[in-house]
């Protein structure tokens, strides 16, 4: 049996889990990037700038350093709900064809952004699923002036996807091939957030919309997704447990063990085993 491939986190996750335990210097931070592996810079402080201007959301205050998300309640943090379309699953063979963004931010949506991207080629499989045809490509700007005005349209705020570990690598790979930087905003998956929040059989995002009676027809188009997602978010916040207060509680919340189902089959798994002791 082959072992599973660990995932190893990022300089900006080790940076932002530092914060959460109680670094709150600067000195203690350009330390700590000083000793990091895989920096683009040997110099610390270019280090971090490098990762403020990659989205990693970060306020330095009297050579103080606070992580924004671990400060900023949920209501008052803004949230890039993301969704593409894309004519390849690799980056390296294929492209982004289509990106559509929602920004959500206390319940409410304060902005948007969508469009189509340039491309030569569309697999018949992925225009028979989106209906996007290279026609429709033909006059859309280029890749990269795409990627560069998304870029300055996410800033620094919580990027969440439904299927976060798609997006948010390919998007960032896509910014690393045109010398674009990468992404190191902090991250949220609605999959995750709602096997946490909502009761339900399955979490794909077709089966969510039925179930919450999402009233959007169009699918598998980089905007109604992304707006269908938003509305999955939500209702998932809508359920929080009160102790989650903050952006990184939420976060952390959304990997916790707290599955809705998993409590309800340990339940089930309870009554039958007490069931068959009392016969």
């Amino acid at each position: 049996m082959k072992s599973k491939k660990q995932t190893l986190p990022s300089n900006s996750d080790i940076i932002a889990s530092k914060i959460k335990k109680g670094l709150n210097s600067l000195d203690e931070l350009l330390k700590l990037i000083e000793s990091m592996k895989n920096t683009f810079f040997a110099d610390a402080s270019l280090e971090l700038e490098l990762l403020l201007s990659n989205g990693f959301p970060l306020d330095i205050i009297d050579d103080k350093v606070l992580l924004k998300t671990k400060e900023n309640q949920i209501k008052d943090q803004v949230f890039c709900i993301v969704d593409i379309e894309t004519n390849g699953s690799n980056v390296n063979k294929g492209q982004v064809i289509e990106i559509g963004a929602v920004k959500l931010k206390n319940g409410e949506i304060i902005d948007s952004y969508e469009s189509l991207v340039y491309a030569k080629d569309v697999p018949p499989y992925i225009q028979e699923v989106t209906n996007i045809t290279p026609s429709m490509l033909k006059d859309a700007p280029v890749l990269k002036t795409v990627l560069e005005e998304f870029k300055i349209f996410l800033e620094d705020d919580v990027f969440v996807a439904h299927d976060i570990k798609f997006d948010y690598r390919f998007i960032s790979e896509s910014f690393k091939k045109y010398n674009l930087g990468e992404l190191h905003n902090r991250k949220l998956c609605t999959i995750d957030l709602s096997k946490r929040t909502i009761e339900a059989q399955r979490y794909g995002l077709d089966f969510l919309k039925d179930l919450l009676h999402i009233d959007i027809d169009t699918q598998h188009r980089a905007y109604s997704d992304a707006l269908s997602t938003t509305y999955i978010l939500k209702e998932s916040l809508s359920k929080l447990p009160e102790k989650i207060l903050t952006a990184e509680d939420l976060i952390a919340f959304s990997k916790s063990d707290n599955i809705i189902n998993s409590k309800n089959n340990q339940a089930k798994q309870n009554r039958e085993n007490k069931t068959e002791k009392e016969d």
